[in-house]
């Protein structure tokens, strides 16, 4: 094992050179050059699939063919009894890490952190990334597609940046930083640099092809400038969570495979894996949510709707996993598949039942409560994963990709939030292709893992911060020991206050809350949870709660998981899961704190939502100052958000106008009757909101040089998040176009914006009851 203790290892003494007159000649000193790897240590690659579950991929039995996952699993090892944390960011802290996620700050996602020690989603200096720790050893590294762990407040031009991927250990960054991102017109960075992607849709572009592209290109680059340094390379795709993007012809791939609906996939699915042997034998399938009907329930429009929605989660996971077989193809050409040692997680969690019971074409909307009509989906059918749709699949879905076990994603109580496939191929490591692996293993198991395969201790000081505890073990043990006793004999589990804890077979979990409900735990107490006790020894599947036949056991695990909560700074437990996206409500820190008034200048781009001033629910003002060109101007002065949601200040025309956005639903648009003339103008847009709730509706009222050019009511408006994908921008708008209006790239500003102003106004009344039904009503009136 290597003896770097302390990273960076110190720079090594210089020699004392005493004698007078001794020319070059007369010295021989060793070349300084950039510290060296063990000898032998290997390559890495780590590859991260989203929001898949343990029964979506084929190489567990699932419908999701996935060639490339097939290929490593039958060359290396399938572990059966992996398992993640329930939500996205503490998964990938976690696997960075080594370190149970509440103990680094992410007890939920960035979006939802607050000021509590487990949830702020700040890595703590102490918790050195998988990524630093190789880099300090002589590795190059490399990270392409989804981060989603730098706090919101510091994803903008003026960082700080030692959170951000090149800041945490990666010497290159490819990708986006959000929870999700749209395929088709994605918001990239180059290391912390905004970058536009090379092509559009129309031109064949699809983002999980381009991360694949350049994280090729990196490798290759790699091996001809330094053959002789290992490399680090993570790739996280945005597949397969939402939006569900892919072209049709990977959506035909599976016509008509899913009519039969999801209660026949499970027990297909099931007969599979047990064929395989990922399963034992004799597990059953677990309990149906009474909640979720059975797919013989169904009318004609939502089993239309449904298969069409499958279709697209199948053909966009199939995709992302061919693409990845071309990085594993550049892999083998270049001689280093043999001697790298590859892990492929089948998800981060559990399958996303956020698509609630009849799926969406647009997920922000459920995201607020609004439930989509099927039939109005249905004359929408064939834009189902194409740019015009942002969809996610109804929860039914969800339950059969987690096949065989209860739950979704968020659900940390259950097995199907906290059980993904993975995939260990390493030629030169691993001897016993195709085998399978049964021990019992978390994802920050991954880093204490890599580094024993490297002949790599973990540090005790990184950047002159002593480390924290690694509390991962590493699965090298089982490489070449099928029948080796497990070594993590206890792991807790907890996500939005659903919880539970495994000890030696047993599990005891709790659910406080649904996935798809949007206040699921109003007024709920987590004394009032009702715990249940799982033998996963005898009832792999969690099928049988026998909680009432062994209450001294089950009590025994309560009091374990309350010691692991204090240790690990699991308490207080948090339930909220929209409320706490607003940082004022959650009490994180505000970029933008109680200035009331910010001005833009020059081109501002790529600002979300976190830094920038939050305009939903409240009276504000937007004004602009710029200047029209002799011929006129058209574009857009300021934007926020997209296709989906948001709102912007253009010209079009020559006019001067403005749009509301509103889920995609409507837009409600105001236009000046006469063009600019050229010249200096201000333009200011002022909305009155009414008040007395979020979501509630107001005027916008347009101005051109201190005179009123028209107004538009607005019957409601968003008031939690525009978009997780989607940016403020000055002079243009990035991604989707808010407004059909002006198209998607070709929408600059064509005259000069001086600056932009955003004011919040006093008087707004800005109330933070969460009234979904009645944001709904008052939507689905407008619409």
């Amino acid at each position: 094992m290597s003896g770097r203790r302390v990273l960076p290892e110190p720079e090594p003494a210089k020699p004392v050179v005493t004698a007078i007159g001794i020319d070059e000649h007369d010295g021989v000193f060793e070349p300084t050059g950039p510290t060296r790897a063990p000898s032998g240590a290997p390559n890495v690659v780590v590859v991260v699939l989203d929001d898949l579950g343990f029964g979506s991929s084929s190489a567990y039995g699932g419908p999701c063919r996935m060639p490339t996952a097939e290929r490593l699993a039958d060359g290396g090892l399938r572990y059966t009894r992996f398992h993640v944390t329930a939500l996205c960011s503490p998964t990938r802290q976690a696997l960075m890490t080594g370190r149970n996620h509440h103990a680094v700050g992410m007890g939920a996602t960035t979006e939802m952190a607050t000021s509590a020690p487990g949830y702020t989603g700040v890595r703590p200096r102490s918790a050195a990334t998988l990524a630093r720790t190789l880099q300090g050893n002589g590795y190059s590294t490399a990270a392409f597609g989804k981060w989603h762990q730098t706090p919101p407040s510091e994803i903008s031009p003026v960082g700080p940046f030692d959170r951000w991927p090149t800041g945490e250990g990666f010497d290159h960054f490819y990708g986006f930083m959000a929870c999700e991102m749209n395929h088709w017109y994605p918001l990239l960075f180059e290391g912390t640099k905004p970058v536009e992607p090379s092509r559009r849709p129309e031109d064949g572009y699809h983002l999980s092809e381009d991360l694949v592209d350049h994280a090729v290109d990196w490798v290759r680059t790699q091996r001809t400038m330094t053959p002789d340094r290992p490399f680090f390379t993570y790739l996280a795709f945005g597949a397969s969570h939402a939006p569900l993007h892919v072209a049709p012809e990977w959506q035909e791939r599976y016509r008509g495979e899913f009519d039969g609906g999801w209660d026949e996939l499970r027990e297909t699915t099931l007969a599979r894996q047990k064929a395989l042997g990922v399963v034992p034998e004799h597990t059953e399938l677990s309990p149906w949510p009474d909640s979720v009907p059975h797919w013989d329930s169904l009318d004609p429009t939502r089993r239309a709707l449904g298969a069409r929605f499958m279709e697209t989660f199948a053909g966009f996971t199939e995709h992302a996993d061919v693409q990845l077989g071309r990085f594993v193809d550049a892999l083998s050409e270049l001689g280093e598949l043999e001697d790298t040692v590859f892990l492929y997680l089948l998800g981060d969690n559990g399958a996303s039942g956020e698509g609630g019971i009849e799926g969406t074409h647009v997920e922000h909307r459920l995201g607020h409560g609004l439930v989509d009509d099927p039939g109005e989906m249905l004359t929408h059918l064939d834009e189902i994963g194409g740019p015009e749709s942002y969809p996610i699949a109804p929860v039914g879905w969800a339950l059969a990709m987690n096949t065989p076990y209860q739950w979704t994603k968020q659900v940390a109580s259950h097995l199907g939030g906290t059980r993904d496939g993975l995939v260990v191929h390493w030629p030169s490591g691993i001897t016993d292709a195709g085998g399978l692996r049964h021990q019992f293993h978390h994802v920050i198991d991954v880093l204490p893992t890599i580094l024993e395969c490297a002949g790599i201790t973990p540090p005790t000081s990184v950047d002159g911060v002593e480390q924290q505890p690694v509390d991962g073990t590493s699965m090298q043990y089982t490489f070449a020991d099928p029948g080796a006793a497990d070594r993590r004999r206890t792991q807790y589990f907890e996500m939005c206050g659903n919880r539970g804890i495994y000890h030696e077979g047993w599990t005891a979990v709790t659910r406080h809350g649904t996935p798809w409900e949007m206040v699921p735990t109003a007024g709920r107490s987590f004394a009032d949870d009702v715990w249940e006790l799982y033998d996963t020894t005898t009832d792999p599947s969690q099928a049988h709660d026998v909680a009432a036949e062994h209450p001294a056991t089950l009590a025994r695990l309560q009091a374990m998981f309350h010691a692991e909560a204090v240790q690990n700074h699991v308490l207080p437990l948090d339930d909220r899961v929209t409320e706490r996206e607003n940082p004022q409500l959650a009490g994180r820190f505000d970029l933008v704190g109680d200035r009331r008034s910010v001005t833009y200048r020059g081109t501002v781009r790529r600002l979300i939502e976190e830094t920038v001033p939050n305009v939903k629910n409240r009276s504000h003002a937007v004004v602009a100052d710029i200047d029209v060109p002799a011929g006129g101007a058209e574009g857009v002065v300021v934007a926020q958000g997209g296709r989906f949601g948001g709102w912007s200040l253009y010209v079009s025309g020559g006019r001067a106008c403005y749009v509301y956005n509103l889920f995609g639903l409507r837009r409600y648009t105001v236009r000046s009757a006469v063009p600019l003339t050229p010249g200096r103008h201000e333009l200011r847009m002022d909305f009155a909101y009414d008040g007395g709730g979020v979501g509630r509706g107001g005027t916008a009222t347009l101005r051109v040089d201190s005179h009123d050019v028209g107004s538009v009511r607005v019957d409601a408006t968003i008031p939690y998040y525009f978009s997780f994908d989607e940016t403020f921008d000055v002079g243009v708008d990035l991604g989707t176009p808010v407004t059909e209006d002006y198209a998607a790239g070709d929408n600059a500003f064509t005259g000069t914006v001086h600056t932009v102003r955003v004011d919040l106004l006093p008087g707004s009344g800005r109330a933070t009851d969460p009234d979904v039904e009645g944001l709904h009503r008052r939507v689905m009136a407008s619409h």
